[in-house]
């Protein structure tokens, strides 16, 4: 498996002194996810928990339900440049009669600025292609639970606590309890591989769950917590204006600005009872 993190030599400035030290740095590296042998998409992620990422990006796109629509997932043989295993391409098999992706999914596809779907297309396409509707959802949650939930995610996050660069993401129930934390270079990655372990243990759809992200909420990270059944998203910091609107759409709780006992409650506050 690929290292986590990586070790360089950097040169440490301060008011008064000067030195050179090892410093830790998250590894970036690419992955190749194909499907059936077929290509389907390459992202740059923190090697680590790739097989949960390939079943959350799957879940995201519409392509997989469960994880018996899974029938493998293993690495390609490869090797870097001094001959060691790279464990950058993942093939996954479907199940028999599991429709492949369609033509042109790729990482990204609504979402890019490139990508030439506008605002309202975005919004239809994953309305259409959502199985698990997040609307009717009962999870009912405090803002005294809210709160606490940035500081227990910090001390969960082994890998940023030596690195300062990763993203977070973890389910947590209407309790408080934070499970299967994740963390990546990529936000969506961190995503992918939390959905990932849920639709693995069979708890897809999070009908029960909120998912809670340690930046912002983008309209990526909204279309991925629908897909998964789960009707609030928690983010430390600011969504997206389609974020916003997507969540409306559908019937979903979105908090931004999730900082110690402040949040801004953008859409479904009749999940969080004000005591």
């Amino acid at each position: 498996m690929g290292r986590v993190t990586v070790r360089r030599p950097v040169r440490m400035l301060t008011e008064n002194t000067a030195r050179t030290r090892p410093d830790a740095l998250a590894a970036e590296e690419p992955l190749e996810l194909r499907v059936s042998g077929s290509p389907l998409a390459v992202t740059m992620r923190t090697p680590g928990h790739d097989v949960e990422l390939a079943h959350g990006f799957l879940l995201s796109e519409g392509v997989i339900g469960a994880r018996e629509d899974v029938s493998t997932a293993r690495y390609c043989a490869g090797t870097d440049d001094e001959g060691r295993n790279t464990y950058n391409v993942l093939d996954v098999a479907l199940a028999p009669g599991v429709a492949p992706p369609d033509p042109g999914v790729e990482r990204n596809f609504y979402t890019t600025s490139s990508c030439g779907v506008c605002g309202k297309a975005a919004l239809d396409a994953v309305k259409l292609r959502t199985r698990f509707s997040p609307a009717g959802a009962s999870l009912s949650v405090t803002p005294e639970m809210l709160a606490t939930l940035p500081d227990t995610l910090r001390a969960k996050q082994k890998v940023f606590a030596s690195t300062g660069g990763l993203h977070a993401a973890a389910l947590f129930t209407a309790d408080g309890t934070i499970s299967d934390v994740r963390e990546d270079v990529g936000r969506h990655n961190a995503v992918d591989k939390v959905l990932g372990k849920a639709l693995l243990d069979g708890i897809v759809p999070g009908h029960d769950r909120g998912l809670l992200v340690s930046g912002r909420a983008s309209f990526e990270l909204v279309q991925k917590t629908a897909m998964a059944g789960i009707p609030l998203l928690a983010a430390v910091s600011a969504p997206s204006s389609l974020a916003v609107e997507l969540a409306d759409e559908q019937g979903m709780t979105l908090i931004g600005f999730l900082r110690g006992s402040s949040m801004n409650i953008y859409t479904g506050g009749n999940r969080v009872a004000e005591t």
